[in-house]
């Protein structure tokens, strides 16, 4: 380990410390699916740093809420070109994601195997986003538990597919009344999808709220 001046969880008990005011809460602890799960439920998401493993919760939360997705005609004209498909490609996916030539790569190999095996479990789901020929070319993956989910990482090979892919997830989530999409932090190209934050407090609070509620990704 080397030291980031935060506590690393002991015990791998993720309620056992105080918020500190930045986004970085701890480091350690492993990536058995039971403590990704763990983590999800209290609020943390996994990303390394420089190899060793680091649990994040935004101050700042992105999200999107029922009612909030933007659709620019733009992007309503591109969906007619896509067709999707759920979980027939996860491995697929989550490569294409973690393409190491696009900048602020994350997604390391011991990243990889735990979500397969989360994607094995139930856990973990990708949509996919196809051309006219059936081709791979966007998608996006994460965890689903209740009627939320947590969107880990997105790539898209044509305008729009990315954009496209999470389209398709809210239409996914909103056989539900109540869901919530957890983008982790909001960039310009989700806040033009509806994308908005919330505070920690306040994520955790709808996350609460929303995590026993079923939905159609529900294991």
């Amino acid at each position: 380990m080397f030291d980031v001046g935060i506590p690393f969880s002991s015990s791998y008990d993720f309620t056992s410390f105080k918020w500190p005011e930045r986004d970085l809460v701890c480091g350690g602890a492993d990536l058995e699916p039971g403590t990704i799960l763990d983590a999800y439920r209290q609020g943390l998401f996994p990303m390394p740093i420089e190899g060793e493993l680091m649990w994040w919760s935004p101050i700042e939360r992105g999200i999107l809420r029922p009612g909030d997705l933007k659709v620019s005609k733009s992007l309503r004209r591109s969906l007619r070109d896509f067709s999707f498909t759920v979980d027939t490609e996860f491995e697929n996916v989550i490569d294409r994601c973690a393409d190491p030539r696009r900048p602020g790569g994350w997604i390391s190999d011991p990243i990889k195997d735990a979500y397969v095996k989360l994607h094995e479990a139930g856990w973990a789901h990708s949509i996919e986003t196809r051309d006219a020929d059936g081709l791979l070319v966007g998608g996006l993956y994460g965890i689903a538990m209740g009627s939320f989910f947590a969107g880990e990482s997105m790539f898209h090979a044509k305008r729009d597919a990315s954009k496209a892919a999470l389209v398709h997830l809210v239409g996914i989530m909103s056989d539900t009344e109540k869901w919530l999409i957890d983008t982790q932090w909001s960039t310009p190209h989700l806040a033009s999808l509806g994308v908005t934050t919330v505070s920690r407090s306040t994520y955790l609070t709808l996350l609460s709220e929303i995590i026993g509620v079923s939905s159609g990704f529900s294991p």
